[in-house]
């Protein structure tokens, strides 16, 4: 398999977008937890996927460290605004609930395919561990998404009762 020599040069690059990524992912969680009021279920898996989170930004600051790079504080002042807006703007949302898990499953679908173009990319480089690391970190953010996936029907039940029953806290 062929590679340019740019190839170390990007892996760094989205080792930095991945960092980021995760403090987008953190404020984001964070924000979606402390408005979850009625759905336990939800606020559960979410705190649990904040501490999985917070333990992959860790790892991928220690792979950036082992590869004599550090996070871009630019990028990670970026991702976490832009993960204030999208908090702020949930707490006027009639069904944040469900459109909290909508953009859940859709970052997560991002960070799988960040973590897959990443594997591949170190591999190809000869960075094996930190191949390793990303296939691990994919399979992480997979079973969110799968976790996602097979309870938004019940979820989104649940919101639709609270909503017909004129639930002024449906939303959360």
């Amino acid at each position: 398999m062929s590679h340019t020599s740019d190839t170390p040069k990007y892996v760094d690059q989205w080792l930095r977008d991945a960092h980021a990524m995760e403090k987008q992912a953190e404020t984001i969680l964070k924000g979606q937890i402390k408005r979850i009021e009625h759905y336990p279920e939800l606020a559960e898996r979410l705190q649990a996927h904040l501490d999985e989170t917070s333990h992959q930004r860790e790892r991928l600051e220690e792979c950036m460290k082992r590869r004599d790079t550090s996070a871009s504080g630019v990028k990670d002042a970026s991702a976490k605004f832009t993960a204030m807006m999208q908090n702020l703007s949930g707490i006027f949302a009639g069904d944040e609930v469900v459109k909290g898990m909508m953009a859940s499953y859709t970052f997560e679908a991002m960070e799988i395919a960040a973590y897959r173009i990443l594997s591949e990319a170190a591999s190809a480089e000869g960075d094996h561990e930190t191949a390793k690391l990303c296939d691990t970190l994919r399979k992480e953010e997979e079973a969110m998404a799968d976790w996602l996936k097979e309870h938004m029907p019940r979820i989104t039940r649940a919101f639709l009762d609270r909503a017909d029953a004129d639930d002024k806290k449906a939303k959360r």
